[in-house]
């Protein structure tokens, strides 16, 4: 063998481990580098520690397994909490104590301002802020706002470390951020992900466009900022998705531009004021789209309209899909509701609309949403029948009219038979406003409208039912 083949064989080899370690360090440059964020920014984070007045419940006891002696601090109360063992001093069942709950929080002004969010200091007696230095320093309470989950503080001190403030609507699906916060007691821990999803509507939240993540988020991360890699503040960590309690894979953060426009009216008078339209909206589904004849789902479809709102006056009407809000796309139905909440009181804006095929631009003068919110039942069933769909229905009575909120139309669902109105989603118990964009105003007049309905297309239906009214589409099959 000549000697030149084992030189051969090492020169390959040698070229094979420089491709690998070239490969490795391109890796490691393609990755996001946090180390200067952190430095540069997590003094601005605070631990936030609140002292609640809370009541011993009336059980006694531990759950099976638990072990007898429960730590003092924040877990050791929350433990007492739900479970009413006797704590320090001696606390029995029905007596208060003192339970401490821990969150996050960061500096927006030299002067000592905080923002956090609302359930962190919620019914809290005293508001301890850490500072990354170790001082200890007594909050106050500027105000906070429920519905967006933010909160702003006051410390009394000067020359403090801040934030930068970004913008949240140039945030990017995929893009990289980092949350700075104190899960579980544990100050200042980084975790990173990436931006999941925007505009994110959950439940009961309707006036926040969450941005989701997939940054490790767990009890204790409330409060705290979520950073893009400029170092800007993109959100506030204020939500995870679990079945377990811990974190899952799912976080929510509210977006720092709706945050600070509601701070400055914390900031200016303590309190918050959102836009109010005044109407009751659903999603437009791909059967609902069919039956008002559009090409694709898109808009917020108007199920009711409030009497004496800016809708009415402006002349919304039920079964109009709004497209867009102050020159604002609306794709979902979920869009609308922040778009109208940072919209000031009393501001003239533009709403488009999808009425009967046409394009149409309605003028509206924004009101202010109050705490009000409209309940519905159902009522008691007499028989009359309607076959075609495979429903029986009867007339309201005054009683029920009274009882449900409905003037003068409406027809009451009594039996839901299987058939097309059982597919479209009709049930016992709902009331039955309108069909195929006519209003219906007894159970003689709806025959004659279903007796003429076309076969093997979609039409809407408007039904209210307990929680509100909701269109439905409803399809009969062609014989």
């Amino acid at each position: 063998m000549s000697l030149h083949q084992p030189l051969r064989r090492l020169s390959w080899i040698s070229v094979l481990v420089l491709l690998m370690f070239s490969c490795v360090a391109q890796a490691r440059a393609s990755l996001p580098d946090f180390t200067e964020l952190v430095e540069n920014h997590g003094a601005a984070v605070v631990n936030i520690s609140t002292t609640q007045k809370l009541k011993h419940p009336k059980v006694s006891r531990l759950p099976h397994g638990m072990p007898e002696g429960i730590p003092e601090g924040p877990f050791g109360d929350l433990f007492r909490h739900f479970f009413g063992e006797q704590g320090p001093g001696g606390q029995g069942p029905g007596e208060q104590f003192n339970a401490k709950s821990l969150g996050s929080g960061f500096i927006i002004s030299s002067d000592g301002y905080v923002m956090t969010n609302h359930h962190v200091i919620k019914d809290a007696t005293e508001i301890l802020v850490r500072l990354s230095d170790r001082r200890e320093l007594e909050a106050t309470l500027i105000g906070s706002d429920e519905r967006s989950d933010v909160a702003l503080l006051k410390i009394d001190a000067d020359h403090l470390p801040v934030v930068k403030i970004g913008n949240s609507e140039k945030l990017k699906v995929g893009e990289w951020v980092l949350a700075i916060g104190t899960p579980f007691g544990f100050d200042h821990s980084a975790t990173a992900g990436i931006v999941s999803a925007k505009g994110r509507a959950l439940p009961r939240e309707n006036y926040v466009p969450f941005i989701q993540t997939d940054v490790a988020i767990n009890p204790g991360n409330s409060g705290g900022p979520l950073f893009n890699l400029d170092g800007e503040v993109v959100g506030i960590n204020s939500q995870i998705y679990s079945r377990t309690g811990g974190f899952m894979g799912l976080s929510f953060a509210i977006p720092i531009d709706m945050a600070m426009k509601v701070v400055e009216q914390l900031k200016d008078s303590g309190h918050v004021t959102r836009g109010w339209l005044g109407v009751l909206i659903q999603d437009v589904t791909r059967e609902l789209a069919e039956s008002f004849g559009m090409d694709k789902p898109r808009g917020a479809l108007v199920a009711r309209v409030v009497p004496d709102s800016p809708a009415e006056a402006a002349g919304l009407k039920v079964g109009d899909i709004i497209t867009k809000f102050n020159g604002k796309t609306v794709i979902m139905s979920s869009d609308l509701p922040p778009l109208v909440g940072i919209t000031p009181v009393g501001e003239q804006v533009g709403v488009e609309i999808l009425r009967n095929g046409k394009v149409k631009t309605l003028s509206v003068e924004l009101g202010e949403l109050s705490e009000d919110e409209l309940q519905l039942a159902g009522g008691e069933p007499k028989s009359a029948k309607t076959s075609r769909i495979k429903i029986t229905v009867s007339d309201l009575t005054a009683e029920q009219r009274k009882r449900l909120g409905i003037s003068e139309k409406g027809v009451l669902v009594n039996q839901v038979l299987a058939g097309p109105a059982r597919k479209a989603g009709v049930r016992r118990g709902d009331v039955i406003l309108m069909i195929n964009n006519v209003e219906v105003m007894d159970s003689e007049q709806f025959r004659e409208l279903v007796d003429n309905l076309p076969a093997g297309k979609s039409v809407p239906i408007l039904v209210q039912r307990r929680g509100g009214p909701v269109f439905l589409a409803l399809k009969i099959d062609e014989d």
